[in-house]
């Protein structure tokens, strides 16, 4: 996560970068104070079925639905195309390229 940070950083992105375990309800709050234009969460545990779409309905119970949600991590292929379903925007497995992530978020997000 942090070199991705770094990677959009040095693309000429304003990162806020929240640390470990945070919760969905952590996240979606930062994400409203911050006005945020799209989310990031790495998720190695397994537990993306479960965070993600809790972070997705809170984003819309906030009226902040326009919030690019990306995921990173260790996602099976019906676990991603069910991500995308529910709203997520992309989903980058291990070994994604950073120049990947970084080029698709300067396409989906308005400078």
């Amino acid at each position: 996560a942090k070199i991705i940070a770094r990677a959009l950083r040095d693309a000429g992105m304003e990162v806020i970068y929240t640390g470990l375990h945070q919760t969905p309800e952590q996240i979606v709050e930062t994400a409203i104070q911050e006005d945020a234009d799209a989310v990031g969460i790495s998720i190695l545990s397994g537990a993306h079925m479960t965070l993600v779409p809790r972070i997705l309905e809170l984003l819309r119970a906030n009226g902040a639905d326009d919030v690019l949600v990306l995921v990173g991590g260790t996602i099976p292929e019906d676990d991603a195309e069910e991500l995308r379903r529910l709203g997520v925007a992309g989903v980058f497995g291990p070994g994604a390229p950073t120049s990947e992530i970084v080029a698709f978020l300067q396409r989906a997000v308005p400078a």
